[in-house]
């Protein structure tokens, strides 16, 4: 599964990488996490960076374990997640447009396992159409506070 959402924030580039990047705070930002500690921290930089989000998903409390595999400063950065088998990669990315900043996240998931591959195929319809809308609400929600705190 591969998706990909993008929104349009009222900000500069580095007010959006910065709250991108404050992942200490991001439970504060995106209203669908509900969670988070911070397992391992980095001296330096971002990559490395691992945390566990709790979100509710599908009426149920989720808990993901989540690292930042690699980073380049102020265009991107990717997290990875495992889970049951299946493996996620998430890419968030900016990218300055006049006087706004493009927002970019981008959703692939895949899986080694045979069980896994075949539930993905029967419910990929519907799992597609929630994770395209949990992902979009994420980026409101980004958008909204670094808006809110631009002013």
């Amino acid at each position: 599964m591969n998706l990909s959402v993008s929104v349009n924030i009222n900000s500069s580039i580095d007010q959006v990488w910065r709250a991108i990047t404050d992942i200490h705070n991001c439970d504060k930002m995106i209203n669908g996490i509900i969670g988070l500690t911070i397992l391992e921290q980095p001296e330096s930089g971002l990559v490395g960076l691992k945390w566990q989000e709790t979100r509710l998903m599908f009426g149920k409390e989720a808990v993901e374990t989540m690292w930042i595999t690699e980073c380049q400063e102020q265009v991107y950065y990717c997290t990875r997640a495992e889970n049951h088998g299946a493996i996620y990669i998430t890419k968030m990315s900016v990218q300055q447009l006049e006087d706004q900043t493009v927002l970019t996240m981008t959703f692939s998931g895949s899986s080694d396992s045979f069980w896994i591959k075949v539930l993905s195929s029967v419910m990929s319809l519907f799992i597609k159409k929630s994770m395209m809308k949990m992902l979009q609400a994420d980026l409101e929600d980004i958008k909204h506070y670094v808006e809110n705190q631009s002013n």
